[in-house]
Formats: structure tokens, sequence, C-alpha cells
């Protein structure tokens, strides 16, 4: 029998809080460049390959990594609005002081570009309302905003959260 202590689970690191070196930052859709410069070196071997040897799959291969090329340059937007910048625009944009918020950075359109999606809780305890906040991560302009009284039973927490862990 294994001792029971002996098996004890963990966070992984990335997630071990007492490591904390700062805020994460959202890499930007612009690294896309860096692919797209590859699938241009690459293309121009292919088409290389294809002047020196008449292989019309080198030509084939070449078409294909220009329009995966092409895709990429089309979708490296720049990220101007960072998630401190999105909290902010996103709490002017619900009416009440915020406490607790979490963002998400996804991509919208056949471009993919980049909004930011903000969920906001009011800042009393337990939160009173809720809010979500969509804007545009490129140019900061809000596409949609939905608030609510919040619906969530916290009737059976105790504590708040500046206590810590229970």
């Amino acid at each position: 029998m294994t001792d029971p202590d002996s098996e004890r689970d963990e966070l992984p690191a990335d997630l071990d809080v007492t490591a904390y070196v700062g805020p994460y930052l959202f890499p930007s859709p612009r690294r896309r460049l860096g692919a797209a410069a590859w699938l241009g070196a690459g293309a121009l071997g292919a088409l290389g390959g294809y002047a020196l040897s008449s292989n019309v799959g080198l030509l084939g291969a070449a078409i294909a990594l220009v329009a995966i090329l092409a895709y990429h340059v089309a979708t490296a937007w720049p990220l101007v609005v960072d998630q401190t910048e999105a909290l902010v625009v996103a709490t002017r944009t619900v009416g009440f002081p915020v406490g607790h918020a979490s963002a998400q950075l996804t991509w919208r359109g056949l471009r993919s570009r980049p909004t930011w999606r903000i969920l906001l809780y009011s800042a009393d305890t337990p939160p009173t309302t809720r809010g979500l906040v969509e804007l545009d991560a490129v140019d900061a302009h809000v596409l949609g905003q939905y608030t609510e009284d919040n619906p969530e039973d916290w009737s059976g927490l105790t504590g708040n959260a500046s206590d810590g862990p229970s």
C-alpha cells in the first residue's frame, strides 16, 4: 500500500500565486507577421525549386504558402488596448462601482479582429449587479454591454474576500 501523504495534488507552476511576478500581458496578434515572413521564405524556396525543376508540386506549394501568408498578414491586428485599459473602459460603460472582474481576449470575424470580453461584478458584498462588456481591442470602441441584477445565490457563503481562504 502507498502512503496517502506521499500522493498530493499540486498546482502547476504557472498557477502558483506565490511565484507571482506581475500582470500577464496578452501576446499581440502582430506576432503573426513573423510567421508570415517564414511562410514567404518557404514560398520563395518552393518557387525557386519550381524554376529549376519545373516540378508542378513545388509551384502548388508556393501558391499555398502565399495564400497562408496573405491570411497571416490580414489578421495581424495591433493589440492597442491592453487588459488594464479594457477594464477601465468596461468600468465606465457599466456605470457601477466594480469589485471583481475577469477579462477574456477573443477574436471575431473572418479577419480575426481581437475583442475583449469583460465580466464585472459590483463592489458590494455579495455583489448585487453584474455586467458584461465587449469592446474592440484595436480601437477601444464598445461593441455591446449588458448589465443585470446578480442572479447567483451567495447566501451559503460566509466571510468576505479579504479574509483569505478558509
